[in-house]
């Protein structure tokens, strides 16, 4: 299954909201569960990201739908990232001419 991360921001109404965040996770992954996606993960960052959230998905279209869901919430804001394992870096980096 494609795998992806979401590199997460609080808003200024997320942060506002912290001490509801274990309620919003659960209800993500809800959310993440019944359109096809596996929450591999998720961690508290310090940096440019608060949150960074590991997923698996059948298709592109369910993380949009998923990253959509969470942005029209109001809480987060995300960048999608595809990523690869090494086994499929490998492959691509055979197949090149």
């Amino acid at each position: 299954m494609p795998m992806y991360m979401l590199l997460c921001n609080f808003t200024e109404q997320g942060v506002r909201g912290i001490k509801e965040a274990p309620k919003r996770r659960a209800a993500a992954r809800e959310k993440a569960r019944a359109l096809g996606i596996e929450i591999k993960a998720s961690y508290l960052a310090m940096g440019v990201y608060d949150l960074i959230i590991h997923l698996e998905a059948k298709d592109e279209e369910a993380i949009a739908r998923f990253a959509l869901s969470l942005g029209a919430a109001g809480n987060l804001r995300t960048t999608t990232v595809p990523i690869f394992t090494e086994a499929q870096f490998d492959k691509i980096v055979n197949s090149l001419s």
